[in-house]
């Protein structure tokens, strides 16, 4: 089966109910998720937090140690280029899969290329194709989908072109009618008109705030530091290296914490380090939030924060200027977070809340949203932004990033903002553009690296550089879309 629903109608929900269904029936047991590098992390939170299942994943270290272990797991996400490497091709083949699921399977679109003959060789019972843009350059790329979805659908390539194709036209169908019937018996197809979604407008605006000298020096010392380290082949702690990165992009106080607990068993240099954020103020980003609440009284805010010690420190700070909000984090009991929503609904203007604490609720009361922090997969920052641009929604929804300057953050926000817009996007088309990358790292790493592997004075090269792979990546989702549009908005518009 093929689910090409428009982006942003929830293919990945829609492939995990049918996954639900068929495990509740008993009818599945082993499972393989194929899906580009930057969207591994994603499936496996999608299918945990949404439907209860627990799935292994290529970015986690079992695969290196014992890659047959691995793939004798009965649920596994892995990345496409995991998948086709060739120390993994040994194992893959030999394994009877009960459903596989393909998502942006328009990286299927050539059989010729690695990724289509890794899929047609897997055993599987059961096939399930996610992509909203499936034909991308021509009717060709439709002939290798359904010969992956129904082997022997066509005895050669030639029979499909004489069948469907205009002669020396490969992008417009001979006979539209026939292949709309074929494509229906293997294509689910929604559009955003036919569900009639329809949403107000939102508007971003990054608001920059300016470090302090002593703020600014620690920080290169933490960048400084951390490239010191990670130029010495200290990889098993690069995990570490980018919690501290992007703590101190939260707030001093959330680094100095980090610093804190890795210092006591790690000591000299980042127990001086953790004794110089300690002993920095809150940063101005706290005034601005201040500013934001006084300009925005009479509407709903939610400000999100990653770090729990920025948030406790919010917490005080409204406390004592007598600004009325209530709280939303993972520590709450169902019934502590029920009350919470219920409070910032009727009865407080301003939500404090984390990610963890944020999932699942619906929050289009709102019309405001502060991301305090930033966190450094567009994704998640796509996900806040979901709590309150929605169905439900009726005003504009005004999105405020708070950074400070010189910090990964601001470097990260030019390259999302400024080159892609991406807060003019549909809500999910993100995911699409990232799936064009096709890098064997998720994108929060490939920020890091370029902080990291960067001089100050050659940052805004090293940025440039990402910039442009993910307007690359932009351009090719475009004009698959357009092409998309053009042929299933006509010829296939009651699919």
């Amino acid at each position: 089966m093929l689910l090409a629903d428009e982006v942003g109608l929830g293919k990945t929900i829609e492939a995990g109910l049918i996954l639900k269904e068929y495990l509740l029936r008993g009818m599945v047991k082993r499972i393989l998720i194929l899906c580009p590098s930057p969207l591994v992390t994603q499936w496996q939170e999608e299918m945990q937090n949404k439907f209860g299942e627990i799935f292994s994943t290529s970015a986690e270290g079992l695969l290196r140690k014992n890659p047959e272990e691995f793939w004798n797991q009965n649920k596994i996400i892995a990345s496409f280029s995991q998948a086709r490497s060739p120390q993994n091709a040994e194992f893959l083949p030999k394994i009877p899969f009960d459903m596989v699921i393909v998502d942006e399977a328009h990286h299927l679109k050539n059989r010729r290329t690695k990724n289509w003959e890794m899929v047609d060789s897997l055993q599987k019972r059961f096939l399930l194709l996610l992509s909203a843009t499936p034909i991308q350059n021509n009717l060709i790329e439709l002939y290798n989908i359904l010969t992956l979805l129904k082997p022997g659908i066509f005895k050669t390539e030639k029979d499909f072109r004489e069948a469907y194709l205009t002669p020396g036209k490969p992008k417009i169908p001979l006979h539209p009618e026939q292949l709309q019937a074929l494509m229906r018996e293997v294509t689910i197809r929604n559009t955003r008109a036919m569900v009639n979604v329809r949403l107000p407008p939102r508007q971003a605006l990054t608001l920059i705030a300016e470090p302090t000298e002593k703020e600014f020096d620690a920080y290169q010392e933490l960048s400084s530091t951390i490239k010191t380290f990670c130029e010495n082949h200290d990889s098993g702690s690069s995990m570490t290296y980018h919690h501290f990165l992007s703590s101190a992009g939260s707030s001093p106080k959330a680094v100095a914490a980090s610093l804190l607990r890795y210092s006591l068993k790690q000591g000299s240099p980042w127990t001086e380090l953790h004794e110089k954020f300690r002993s920095l103020p809150p940063n101005k980003k706290m005034l601005i939030l201040h500013k934001l609440i006084q300009e925005h009284r009479d509407k709903k805010m939610v400000v999100f924060v990653h770090y729990l010690e920025t948030l406790d420190m919010l917490d005080s700070f409204l406390e004592s200027h007598g600004i009325h909000f209530t709280r939303f984090d993972g520590s709450l009991s169902r019934a502590q977070k029920d009350k919470a929503i219920q409070q910032f609904r009727d009865e407080v203007p301003i939500l404090l809340c984390t990610e963890s604490g944020g999932e699942g609720r619906n929050l289009q009361f709102a019309s405001v949203l502060v991301n305090y922090d930033l966190p450094w997969n567009p994704q998640k920052i796509e996900q806040r932004i979901g709590r309150l641009h929605r169905i439900g929604q009726t005003q504009t929804v005004l999105i405020y990033n708070l950074v400070t300057r010189n910090t990964l953050e601001e470097y990260l926000l030019k390259v999302l903002d400024e080159k892609i817009n991406m807060f003019e996007l549909v809500v999910g088309e993100i995911q699409s553009i990232l799936g064009e990358l096709e890098e064997e790292k998720d994108f929060e790493h490939l920020v890091f690296t370029q902080w990291i592997s960067s001089r100050e004075e050659t940052r805004e090269t090293a940025f440039d550089f990402l910039s442009e792979k993910i307007m690359h990546a932009k351009k090719q989702h475009d004009s698959a879309k357009a092409y998309d549009e053009e042929l299933f908005g006509q010829e296939f518009e009651s699919l």
